[in-house]
Order: structure tokens, then C-alpha cells, then sequence
């Protein structure tokens, strides 16, 4: 276990908006960053995060908190893997206490998947620079491609043996099950028989954001025709293909500080242009690009240029895909190389000056870029022609803004040579027969669901936003001295009992926690009531609440409600309501009355409830206690009547 000194520094160095903006494009907002969420898929920012609180949250899931449960979210880490990543980034050294047998056995099992994956990783790079087999075929065939030694350590390339078991035998000798062999596709088992899937080839280890091995690639060197010349991990708990990209961890900073993301196919492309100086590229790994792949790479940028080989045979089809880019509202270049070039050959012979001049000079905006190519296919053919303009408003139609389309439009009726009134009738047609499209989706729910779902949104827990206004009101001003009216009933010289008032000085959290344990009252939101607790044992203790540190002490359910309630006027301010004259409260001040009124509002509330029950009860005729609940019932109306008083006083 990692002992709890090294966990108090992690938690004291680590910056969340340094840590996040690892993973997720930034842009400061105030003192706070926004950004889009990386858990939905968003077109407006919900995602803020806070430098001063060190916490964050994604409105648009609901997630929040420091900066450890978001790796936990993000990158599934459990939290000794998110503490140790923390420690290697910030330079701190890692104190451990022994295991026990019991603790290793409670490994979760997809933990074990990353551990046999992390395990092949280093066997494969100890075999290509430790072993004979490796050293001349591996490492030379690395070098023959001119990687330099930076660059396949900063890649963590490796080889597997050229033997059927080489690499299981290793694995299983060191304690590693089979189990989590077979799982990771590392080992292929075959009735009482295994074998090393990566046999003789040459190790592309595939990366998550966050540095995590999820599985590799592996190419032949031989030339034997049965095999295949590539081949990759099988999808896995921990890797599916159509969720990474090849290179994204190498180039997340590089991609983030360009504003811009290359995209090319195969993983040699992305070493060589990332060893020319050009690291903010990625690949695809030669297999369609999809949905999930592309916001991945629009948590670090709105900008992608997709780079195609110069003799590429099928740049139509492949242009099919980018189609996706502009629906997920990304802005999309496309760059053809020379003939006979790819990204990897080009990077190879030309400095990193002439391959940004080069890319600067010939990316094209992929609207124009297709247009251009297809009326090269169209020539004179009016057939063609009237397809090939079709073809052009189906990738405008997929354009979510408004006004890049009509931009487009008039770009593309020049280009193609026809009115815009036409291109804006077909764009109609496209458009139209998409939301149909979209609508039968929608039919094939259940009425009864929806209304089941309206229904549901309608109810409103009013004790519960009482609960959460308290925890509110604690959070922002817990430890703030201030003097509060209190209401005492007094006789007065007729002998009337009259409700009269008295100013006291005391502290937020005294001032609740006094009035609440005065009433008996407890929280029925089980999140809030331990967070309650866990902030008056704060104040009590310390006298003052830092939502930085404070915030680790939390389980995962309290910070997320917490991050909620702190981050509230973020949130506020993300809506823009003051472009509609809509002011929402600041929470700079504390205002005395609101503290007394949310405490008396509560208990009127649960006054009123008490009154319902016990008149539930008269209705049941129940005659052995029947005037004893009615005079209950009076008695509790009263202290209705009264609390009524005290907040018309307030308000």
C-alpha cells in the first residue's frame, strides 16, 4: 500500500488544471477554465475546473471532484494506479507498505488486464535491445527506418521471439495467469496448447491518453504471403479499437498547445513525422476512423488536417470518413503528398521547416478539396456532374453550424458552377430526410416511457433542496462571524405570549448546527447528511474548511455533490443569463437572513409533513387516539402559524 505521506504530497503538488489539460483543450473563464466535457458528446462547454478549489465538474454528466477522481473517471484508473501516475509526472518518489497475500488477491480483474499489458510491453522492449534475435532483426529493421534510439525508446517499441512460446513461458514463470494472457490476446490458447500471438514480429505497444499500455500492434518482417502483415491486440475490457488512436499520448500536449492534429494511417507515419519535429499527430491505425476516435482528439482541438499518401488508390473511399470529422463540428483540412510519398517517407527526407512549409502551402479545406476531386472524376459528364454535387451538399449537410453551411454553399456553387438556389434546395431535401431519419428513431421508444420520464422530472424533493441549500451555505461561508436575529416567544405586560427578537453574534456553522441539533433534525439525503457531518467535524476541528484539501477526504458521491454546489455560479455563468436580464445571485457575501430563513423554511417543511401525517391518521378513524392526534395536530399547526411569523419577519 502507498503510504500516507507520499499520498498528503501527491495531493499538496499536484495542479488539477495542469493535470486535466493533459487530457481536455482549456480556455480560461475568470479566475476558472472551461472546457468540453470529456465524458458526453457536447458542442457547448459544460466542463469547468477550478485552479484556487482544486476541484472540478462536468455539468453535462453530473461528474465532479479533485483531481484524482478524475483520472479514476477518466482513465478507469482505480486509486493506487492514480496516485502513482501523479507521482511520476510531479517527480515524487512512491512509499509503499507491504501487500498481503488477501490484498493482491482483491486486485480488480481489469487492473489485471493492464498489468499483464504493462508486463509484455517491457519484455518486448527488453527483447529487441537485450537479445541477439532481437538486437539483428528488430532493433536493425528500427534503424533501416532511420528511428533514432530517442525515438524508439520515447515509443517503447520492442520484438517478440521468433518461437511459438517464448513470451508465455516468461509470463507465466513470473506469476502472470493465463486467464489474463488469453484475455489481452497476448496468448492464444488452443485446447491444452498456447502460443505467443506477436510471434517473430517486430511491437507497436498502443497507448491510452494517460500513458496506459491497452494492447499492441505487431507487423511482420518476413515476406511469407499466409500471414497477415499486420496484425492487432482483439478488442478487450481494457482496448477497443474504435475508441484509441495510435500516438495520442506522444502527441496530446503538442496537439493542445498547435490548436491542430494531424492525422495519418499507420504507426510508422507517426513516428517518423513525430521524430522530424512534427508531434502533434496521430493515427488511425488503418482502420476506419470513427465517431468515438474523433472526440477523442476534440478534448485537445477543434482543428484536425488529415494527410493522405500521394499515389493513395483509394482516396475517394477514404474520404468517406472524414465525413465524421465535420459532423462532430471539427474544422477539417485535407494534405495530399507528392506522388509516390506518404507521411512517413516525406518526414524522412525533409526538415520540419519544409514539412510545416509544405503543409501550409498545399492543405486544402476538405470541402473545397473534395469538390475539386470529384469534378475531376465528374470531367464534362452532366450525370456525373449532378451526382458529384449531391455528394458535396451530403458532407455540407452534416456541418451542425448554420453558418459554415451557408459559407460552403456559396464556396461550392462557384466552384461547381451552379446557382445557389439549387445547392440550397438540395440542402433543404438532405436536411429534411435526416430528421426524418432521426425522428424514426425517436417512434421506436416507448410512449409510455417518455411520459413516464416527464412525469418523474416533475416531482421536485423539497427537503431535499433545503438540505443541499444548508450544505451550500456552509461550503461558501461556514467559518463567517456574522449576527443573526433569533425568535424567542416572551409574555408580554397583558400576559400575551408574542414572538420577540434578540441579535446574536456566532459563527454560519455554529448558528446551524446549534438550530439543527436544537430540533432533532437529521438529513434524509444520505450524501448530504455525511457531508454535513463531515464538514461541522471540519469547522469544529480546524475552525476553517480549505475546499482543496477538504475535498480528499471525500468519497466519491460527496465530492461529485459538493463540486456541484461550488461550482453552481460556473455553471450560471456557462448559461450566459445575463444576455437575457436574468441576474443570478452572487456568492461573494453572505447575507445573515438566508441562513435563518433556510432554516426556518426547513422546518416548516417538515412541520407541514408531521401535519399530513397525523391528519392521515384522523382519517383513519382511529378512536382510542383520536382527540389525543387532533390536539397533536393543533399543537404542530401552531408552530406552523409561528415559524410563518418569524419568516415574514425575515423576508
Amino acid at each position: 500500500m502507498i503510504k500516507k505521506s507520499t499520498i498528503d504530497q501527491v495531493f499538496e503538488t499536484a495542479r488539477v488544471e495542469e493535470v486535466i489539460g493533459d487530457f481536455v483543450q482549456l480556455k480560461k473563464s475568470g479566475s476558472n477554465y472551461k472546457g468540453l466535457s470529456p465524458f458526453t458528446d457536447e458542442r457547448t462547454p459544460s466542463f469547468m475546473v477550478s485552479p484556487v478549489k482544486q476541484i472540478w465538474k462536468d455539468f453535462s454528466s453530473g461528474k465532479g471532484g479533485n483531481v484524482v477522481a478524475f483520472l479514476m473517471e477518466h482513465e478507469h484508473f482505480s486509486y493506487p494506479e492514480a496516485i502513482k501516475y501523479l507521482a511520476k509526472k510531479y517527480g515524487i518518489e512512491i512509499e509503499e507498505t507491504e501487500q498481503t497475500t488477501e490484498e493482491k488477491e482483491k486486485a480488480d480483474k481489469r487492473e489485471s488486464l493492464f498489468l499483464v499489458s504493462e508486463f509484455a510491453k517491457k519484455y518486448f522492449m527488453q527483447t529487441l535491445h537485450n537479445t541477439d534475435a532481437g538486437k539483428s532483426i528488430g532493433l536493425s529493421y528500427f534503424k533501416e527506418r532511420g528511428f533514432t534510439s530517442e525515438t524508439i525508446k520515447n515509443f517503447e517499441l520492442g520484438y517478440s521471439l521468433d518461437q511459438w512460446d517464448a513470451f508465455t513461458k516468461e509470463a507465466l514463470g513470473k506469476g502472470y495467469q493465463l486467464e489474463f494472457l488469453e484475455k489481452t490476446g497476448l496468448t492464444i490458447v488452443k485446447d491444452d496448447k498456447q502460443f505467443d500471438r506477436f510471434k517473430g514480429r517486430i511491437i507497436f505497444p498502443i497507448h491510452s491518453m494517460a500513458g496506459r499500455t491497452l494492447g499492441f500492434g505487431g507487423r511482420i518482417l518476413g515476406n511469407n504471403k499466409n500471414v497477415a502483415k499486420y496484425i492487432n491486440s482483439p478488442e478487450s475490457d481494457i482496448y477497443h479499437k474504435s475508441k484509441v488512436l495510435y500516438g495520442i499520448y506522444q502527441a496530446k500536449k503538442a496537439i493542445a498547445k498547435e490548436d491542430n492534429c494531424y492525422l495519418v494511417e499507420g504507426y510508422t507515419d507517426v513516428i517518423q513525422m513525430h521524430q522530424a519535429g512534427i508531434e502533434n499527430v496521430v493515427a488511425s491505425s488503418g482502420t476506419a476512423l470513427t465517431p468515438e476516435q474523433i472526440r477523442l482528439v476534440k478534448r485537445l482541438t477543434n482543428h484536425i488536417t488529415v494527410l493522405f499518401d500521394g499515389d493513395a488508390a483509394g482516396l475517394r473511399a477514404s474520404i468517406r470518413g472524414v465525413d465524421l470529422i465535420l459532423e462532430q463540428g471539427l474544422n477539417v483540412k485535407v494534405c495530399t503528398f507528392p506522388d509516390g510519398e506518404d507521411p512517413d517517407s516525406f518526414a524522412k527526407k525533409n526538415t520540419q521547416e519544409d514539412i510545416q512549409r509544405y503543409i501550409a502551402e498545399n492543405a486544402k479545406d476538405f470541402i473545397r478539396f473534395k469538390a475539386d476531386l470529384l469534378l475531376k472524376e465528374a470531367k464534362n459528364d452532366p450525370i456525373k456532374k449532378a451526382k458529384t454535387v449531391r455528394d458535396l451538399v451530403k458532407s455540407i449537410a452534416l456541418i451542425p453550424d448554420a453558418i459554415k453551411q451557408e459559407i460552403y454553399l456559396k464556396d461550392s456553387a462557384q466552384m461547381m458552377e451552379v446557382s445557389e438556389e439549387v445547392l440550397y434546395s438540395a440542402l433543404a431535401q438532405i436536411s429534411s430526410k435526416n430528421k426524418r431519419d432521426e425522428a424514426k428513431k425517436v417512434q421506436t421508444k416507448k410512449p409510455l416511457e417518455v411520459i413516464k420520464a416527464q412525469e418523474e422530472s416533475l416531482k421536485v424533493n423539497h427537503q431535499q433542496i433545503l438540505e443541499k441549500n444548508i450544505i451550500s451555505l456552509l461550503l461558501f461561508y461556514g467559518d463567517v462571524e456574522d449576527e443573526f436575529e433569533e425568535f424567542v416567544l416572551k409574555e408580554n405586560e397583558l400576559g400575551e405570549i408574542k414572538l420577540a427578537s434578540e441579535m446574536i453574534k456566532a459563527k454560519v456553522y455554529e448558528k446551524i448546527f446549534l438550530d439543527l441539533q436544537e430540533d432533532e433534525i437529521e438529513f434524509t439525503n444520505p450524501t448530504f447528511k455525511s457531508l454535513f457531518l463531515k464538514i461541522i467535524h471540519e469547522f469544529q476541528q480546524k475552525e476553517t474548511l480549505k475546499v482543496e484539501t477538504f475535498v480528499n477526504q471525500l468519497t466519491e458521491e460527496e465530492a461529485a455533490e459538493m463540486t456541484t454546489i461550488l461550482m453552481q455560479h460556473e455553471k450560471n455563468v456557462l448559461h450566459r443569463w445575463d444576455d437575457q436580464d436574468i441576474y443570478v445571485k452572487d456568492k461573494s457575501e453572505l447575507e445573515s437572513r438566508e441562513v435563518v430563513e433556510t432554516i426556518l423554511n426547513l422546518r416548516r417543511f417538515l412541520i407541514k409533513e408531521k401535519v399530513n401525517e397525523l391528519m392521515e391518521s384522523i382519517k383513519e378513524n382511529k378512536e382510542d387516539h383520536h382527540q389525543d392526534v387532533i390536539q397533536e395536530t393543533m399543537d404542530y399547526k401552531g408552530l406552523e402559524v409561528i415559524i410563518s411569523q418569524k419568516l415574514n419577519r425575515v423576508i
